[in-house]
């Protein structure tokens, strides 16, 4: 047998604008996202927005529907907006909001697993690192890679 570690690094900011002026736009714009939210249900507004390798970016919101589980989640309305408007650029980088109707959360909104796997299909895709910016009211978590956020990627097929 052998024991192994897995370690996880990522910058911290107490806010948006700390960050460089990329990362300070595209986490503006996935803060802005959350207005266009449609969360009648669990009241929770999410924004995502994606900056693609020629510098477009693209919003999407998390969309709820009666019919659960047919709503998606704002990070992969973003994404595959992003790939099918641009399906020969990369995602170079994501930023995701949240908070409950509509206002920010003190902590960042975290992507669940289907969406951290969404975005491993598409940082395997382009072959380089996609960073993850989760924003907060009271502080901004930003991950250089996927990998960060989801070890062991399903990447098996």
């Amino acid at each position: 047998m052998a024991r192994k570690e897995i370690n996880i690094s990522y910058e911290e900011y107490s806010s948006i604008e700390e960050m460089n002026a990329e990362d300070r736009e595209l986490a503006a714009e996935a803060v802005a996202a959350m207005s266009n939210a449609y969360a009648p249900y669990s009241h929770f507004h999410v924004g995502a927005a994606v900056r693609m390798s020629n510098g477009q970016i693209v919003r999407g919101s998390n969309q709820e529907n009666a019919a659960f589980p047919s709503g998606l989640c704002a990070e992969r309305t973003a994404m595959f907006a992003a790939g099918a408007k641009y399906p020969d650029k990369d995602m170079r980088s994501i930023a995701l909001a949240g908070g409950v109707h509509g206002r920010l959360s003190e902590r960042p909104a975290t992507p669940c697993g289907a969406c951290r796997q969404v975005m491993a299909q598409y940082q395997t895709k382009a072959g380089k690192p996609m960073s993850v910016i989760m924003i907060g009211a009271g502080k901004v978590w930003k991950f250089n890679k996927v990998d960060d956020i989801l070890p062991l990627i399903f990447d098996s097929i």
